[in-house]
């Protein structure tokens, strides 16, 4: 007698689970991937330095400027939520409504992964604060670089969306991963936190704070 309704609250154990496997996979949702990043992310540079000129710095000679900044500017670094490239033509600073913005994009695209059962990665970024000399340097090697650019004012940084930095063993597809931070940029847009543009050749995003 014991065995039979031992046997026969096992079965019910394992229909129940197997029951809430099935509902679970009927309510998961495929995966959509994000279109039309450059017609979304238009965000011209006028916009960008309009919104520069009123929250940054005055835009500084040289790096050895950095303490003369006439706003408070906060130092970045690779963390928990973000890594921060070798950078070879800007400096690691940012007012600070920009580390703030930056902060949130990096904490929403994890939170978003982890949402959409996608493995845990870092967003990078790859350019931050220039100078006017860093600047100068860069139009050498870059033409595209712009002479006029948003970066001079400590309200501007650019997060790659060709390389992520995975935080475990496990990597989602690259595309998987640019699809969501898009989404999460976008969201942020909306929210009329940012302005973002699509760099197609220098395979980032550039984002100035609202």
């Amino acid at each position: 007698m014991r065995r039979t309704v031992w046997y026969y609250t096992v079965v019910c154990v394992l229909l129940i689970w197997v029951g809430a496997c099935k509902e679970n996979e009927k309510s998961k949702k495929p995966f959509v991937y994000f279109k039309n990043y450059q017609r979304t992310f238009n965000d011209l540079n006028d916009r960008h330095l309009s919104s520069a000129k009123r929250l940054g710095i005055t835009p500084l000679k040289s790096s050895e400027d950095l303490s003369k900044a006439d706003r408070n500017l906060k130092e970045i670094k690779s963390c928990k939520l973000f890594q921060v490239d070798k950078l070879t033509h800007s400096e690691p600073y940012l007012v600070p409504e920009a580390c703030d913005l930056l902060a949130d994009i990096a904490r929403n695209f994890k939170d978003s992964l982890y949402q959409k059962g996608l493995p845990s990665h870092s967003i990078v970024v790859t350019s931050v604060l220039r100078t006017g000399s860093s600047v100068k340097d860069l139009r050498k090697s870059n033409g595209n670089a712009s002479a006029n650019s948003a970066h001079v004012y400590g309200t501007t940084f650019d997060v790659a969306y060709t390389r992520f930095k995975k935080d475990g063993r496990k990597e989602a597809p690259e595309e998987k991963l640019k699809s969501v931070l898009a989404e999460v940029l976008q969201d942020l847009r909306l929210q009329k936190k940012c302005y973002v543009r699509y760099e197609f050749k220098q395979g980032c995003f550039h984002i100035t704070t609202r």
